[in-house]
């Protein structure tokens, strides 16, 4: 035996494996568009583009663009989407790689997808970024039903009996919109209702049928913004438009449900061995199946009314759409992951997109409405306008809103009670204790966590720059203060309401008050409905006597009827709030407990305890929230904030957050260092300012953590689109140069914090 044939003995079933050789596999391109261009689900910033396939011939009828794929990026399978074919590449075609496997069949046609580029766009992400949020979660037994259903409606179309002049009958056309009498007339009915409430009302009545952009900002009457909206959704039906309405919670979307089938539409849901119905649900908080079936839904024209939170702006509706958004300025609406976009701003763009109509509809309009409606004449930007605004009647307003009292220092002195400082003055308590008789009485308290502000120690104002007007914060036991917003020290810091130059700290809270109000009202049941307590948030309570004590945005409903009184603890609470929305949030929270009481001519009444802004007062007692608006842009223009001008918040590591300012050009020499507005003229950025480490932060992650700062970036609204782009650059810039730190940024933040 030859050395050549020796061969080491082994025992049984432990040789080695031989592995066959693979043939390469063979491909032939797509005669036509053989190249396709795919968005990949890599959400680094620096690899936010398309990027080129080749499409095999046996593929070319199933890759079609807005399918999904599964194709190779380095050395991973990755999925994607096909954004777009095209006949040539720009890459040389010995680099191309082939598709791999086509995952699904058309999931964002082509107005969605312009959609995500424009959205993209305006928040200085990628089509990737969009994506992620857009899209839900494929799942491929939904793929194989949808699919089946699809060939069934194909089968029965087959059969359809064409007239004599082989022109389909009204029935079968798909350009008309079915709508039966009862609905019409049920539609007829609230628009009737709807002009008998708001001035101007046939102008939002006639722009749902108009088939162009139109932008419109509505004042909502007590207790009726929820029927309001399924009116509008009910209309655009009847015309032939998709409607998307946009809630801030699942409360108000299975509010809205129900309103909306008292207008004879129908929940998208099971009907036999399918679904069907005229309204489906996005959300995040559904199931992944749910979801996707009722994405896919929607994206076929199965479906043309979507309600929804925040996920439901993604809604892929095409042609003319009304884009509704309820309590516009909630924080819910801001996404939490890169772009960080915003519910509103995205429906508004797409409204535009769709030659639709954007509805802006709350109790307490937000400032950047106002900005909306008192500039008609300012430039637009992607994502805000000029809007026409829609009130109440002064009368209305008034008739379907309880009568407010605001029990302050003032007034309780004016009635000689003797309880002035108590949280629940007599007063107080002889009025609850009259609606105690006739049913439920609701308490709304600010909060069950515990703050810390610092307020003038004279006239207990809160606290402000005098540089930027922002919120002061103590950042030791006995170091100097320092602003929020710009980080500027309170060096020779006066108050410019009294002229006081001390200082105190208020620490607010709500524990313990279902303690005090059983002392008050003695043997009345008691509810309590908060997010941090045992019991949680209660949906409804009976339409009987109790004491109802609630945060806001967990009030809980009174079935079949309303609260007899409505009492607002705490108000003195809303002086030290630190965002720059903080009257706006508050009048908000306010009006939304207030609209659960039943009306004046009901025997209803509300009451505010406590000292506050006499603006929020007013706004509340005269149900007009114009006035807090007006007043708080006033402020904005003359200290240069949004939404006067465009702004973006930019945090992370100190020095990435430096080198980030330099590259966009807004400190030093650059271009954009200073923001003129008329003969005014400001820096461009606020800060930066420390970010505190959160609570909960291993101390694996305290080095990345640590020394993280945030600045504010201000631009003229001109200028928005361009600091979109500029960001984005910068961040992919610092991703690609493998430079150290955390980087991330924000347009247009609810907050400035």
């Amino acid at each position: 035996m030859s050395m050549s044939e020796a061969m080491q003995p082994t025992f049984d079933g432990m040789q080695p494996r031989t592995r066959r050789t693979r043939g390469k596999a063979t491909h032939t391109p797509a005669a036509q568009l053989p190249v396709a261009r795919v968005v990949l689900d890599i959400q680094a910033t620096h690899l936010g583009r398309c990027f080129d396939y080749l499409i095999d011939e046996r593929l070319d009828d199933a890759a079609r663009p807005g399918c999904l794929v599964r194709v190779r990026f380095g050395g991973q399978r990755v999925s994607g989407i096909i954004w777009e074919r095209v006949e040539h590449s720009d890459t040389d075609a010995s680099a191309l790689r082939y598709i791999e496997r086509v995952l699904s069949g058309v999931v964002m046609g082509d107005e969605m997808r312009r959609d995500v580029a424009a959205i993209a766009d305006a928040y200085g992400g990628t089509c990737a970024n969009i994506v992620r949020v857009a899209l839900p979660q494929r799942i491929a037994a939904v793929d194989k039903e949808m699919a089946q259903f699809a060939a069934a409606q194909f089968a029965a179309a087959q059969d359809v009996v064409m007239q004599p002049d082989d022109t389909p009958t009204d029935a079968t056309r798909s350009d008309v919109p079915s709508i039966d009498n009862a609905r019409a007339a049920a539609v007829v009915a609230m628009r009737g209702d709807f002009a008998r409430r708001y001035e101007q009302a046939h102008v939002l009545a006639d722009a749902l049928g108009a088939g162009r952009f139109q932008s419109f900002v509505v004042d909502a009457v007590a207790g009726l913004a929820i029927d309001d909206l399924a009116w509008m959704a009910a209309s655009a039906l009847a015309h032939g438009t998709s409607a998307v309405l946009v809630m801030p919670s699942m409360r108000e979307v299975w509010e809205l449900m129900r309103a909306l089938e008292g207008t004879g539409l129908s929940a998208f849901a099971p009907d036999g061995d399918t679904w069907a119905g005229d309204v489906a649900v996005l959300s995040g908080s559904l199931g992944p199946a749910e979801r996707y079936r009722s994405y896919l839904a929607v994206s076929s024209g199965r479906v043309r009314c979507v309600v929804g939170t925040r996920a439901a702006m993604y809604a892929p509706v095409s042609g003319p759409v009304l884009f509704a958004v309820l309590d516009d300025g909630a924080y819910q609406y801001a996404d939490g992951l890169m772009p960080y976009a915003n519910a509103r701003g995205v429906c508004r763009l797409r409204a535009r997109l769709h030659d639709g109509v954007f509805v802006a509809m709350a109790y307490a309009r937000s400032v950047l409405s106002q900005w909306e409606c008192e500039d008609t004449t300012a430039m637009p930007v992607a994502v805000s306008g000029p809007s026409t605004a829609i009130v109440p009647y002064r009368d209305v307003a008034r008739a379907t809103a309880p009568p407010v009292r605001w029990l302050n220092r003032d007034e309780l002195a004016r009635l000689a009670d003797p309880s002035i400082g108590a949280r629940v003055p007599h007063t107080a308590v002889r009025v609850l204790s009259g609606a105690l008789e006739h049913g439920p009485v609701l308490f709304s308290i600010p909060s069950d966590g515990i703050s810390e502000s610092l307020v003038c120690a004279r006239c207990l104002r809160q606290a402000r720059c005098l540089r930027c007007t922002g919120p002061l914060e103590r950042v030791g036991a006995n170091a100097t203060p320092r602003c929020r917003w710009c980080g500027a020290p309170a060096v020779d810091w006066h108050c410019p309401h009294c002229g006081g130059d001390r200082m105190r700290v208020v620490r607010v809270g709500a524990a313990g008050t279902a303690q005090e109000l059983q002392g008050l009202f003695r043997g009345v049941p008691m509810i309590l409905s908060s997010p941090h307590q045992p019991q949680g948030v209660i949906e409804q309570v009976a339409d009987a006597p109790a004491i109802v004590i609630a945060t806001p945005g967990a009030e809980p409903r009174v079935r079949a009827g309303a609260y007899r009184a409505v009492a607002i603890l705490d108000a003195w609470t809303s002086l030290y709030r630190q965002n720059i929305d903080a009257y706006i949030d508050v009048l908000r929270d306010w009006m939304r407990a207030m609209a659960l009481c039943a009306p004046r001519a009901d025997g209803g009444a509300g009451l505010l305890i406590g000292e506050t802004d006499p603006v929020i007062a007013q706004s509340l007692m005269m149900w007009d929230s114009r006035m807090l608006a007006a007043a708080e842009l006033a402020q904005r223009r003359e200290a240069g904030l949004p939404p006067v001008v465009s702004a973006a918040c930019v945090w992370g590591q100190r020095n990435a957050v430096a080198e980030a300012l330099r590259r966009i050009g807004v400190v030093g020499d650059g271009d954009w260092a200073r923001l003129r507005l008329g003969d005014d003229e400001f820096p461009a950025v606020l800060g930066p300012v420390p970010i505190p480490p959160e609570r909960t932060v291993d101390s694996r992650e305290l080095e990345q953590m640590r020394d993280r700062v945030r600045a504010v970036v201000l631009v003229a609204h001109a200028r928005r689109a361009e600091l979109a782009a500029r960001l984005r650059t910068a961040v992919a810039t610092h991703v690609a140069a493998r430079e150290f730190g955390e980087l991330r940024f924000r347009v247009d933040p609810k907050d400035l914090l």
